[in-house]
């Protein structure tokens, strides 16, 4: 039988198996949800979070928003500041000044001035003098493409605060 019908409509045994196969599972997956699942003809009961609340606000009063509101307005900085780490236990960070342009010689200057550099860090600083030693000098300023860190978008950015003497 399932010859023929390969034979009339075309498709091999094997295709006709698994069509079977999901038409099957299609008419049972139908069958139950049509039939034994109930669920979905509930209607959702309203729920009490009085326990919840109880258990979230300790001392057992109202929550007024307003209070919180009054509160975080007078406060506003102190609480970014706590939010952002930045009270007067944390590390202190210090913004970068930028170098003039043309003030940073490639070829003599040291790890700390090479930190000035937008983008560059104490490690990409120390491999661009590790460069240098190893190369001598440098003869172009393209030669930092060499450097692990340093591709075309960050050299267009430090390119104008060096140069080569």
């Amino acid at each position: 039988m399932l010859k023929k019908l390969s034979e009339r409509i075309g498709f091999t045994q094997t295709e006709i198996k698994v069509i079977g196969f999901l038409l099957i599972t299609f008419l049972i997956g139908f069958t139950y949800k049509t039939f034994f699942k109930q669920s979905d003809n509930l209607q959702l009961k309203e729920f009490n979070y009085a326990k919840e609340d109880s258990t979230f606000f300790a001392s057992g009063s109202e929550f007024d928003s307003s209070e919180v509101i009054a509160s975080t307005n007078d406060n506003e900085l102190k609480d970014k500041n706590d939010i952002l780490e930045l009270g007067s236990n944390s590390k202190k960070f210090s913004a970068k000044i930028l170098p003039q342009e043309n003030s940073i010689n490639l070829n003599q200057a040291d790890v700390n001035a090479l930190t000035n550099l937008p983008g560059i860090g104490k490690k990409t600083a120390e491999k661009i003098v590790e460069l240098r030693n190893q190369v001598g000098k440098f003869n172009s300023v393209d030669q930092l493409l060499m450097v692990k860190g340093i591709g075309n978008a960050k050299l267009a950015k430090i390119k104008k605060y060096i140069y080569i003497e």
